[in-house]
């Protein structure tokens, strides 16, 4: 069984956003621009992403 897989990439600085916004990234590991990080396709880091989706680029992968 194959588990999809999000490529989340960081396309906008959170310079200027709030100190909530800029923890969120870092928790989903982000800390440059143009920085991509594969995370799995859960409930907790689709809420993440949610939060931030006006800084990131969002990719689904097949596992």
């Amino acid at each position: 069984m194959s588990e999809n897989t999000l490529r989340i990439k960081l396309v906008k600085s959170p310079i200027g956003y709030s100190e909530r916004q800029k923890r969120t990234l870092r928790a989903l590991g982000l800390r440059r621009m143009n920085q991509a990080v594969d995370k799995p396709d859960t409930p907790a880091v689709r809420g993440m992403v949610a939060k931030v989706q006006h800084l990131i680029e969002l990719e689904e992968v097949q596992a």
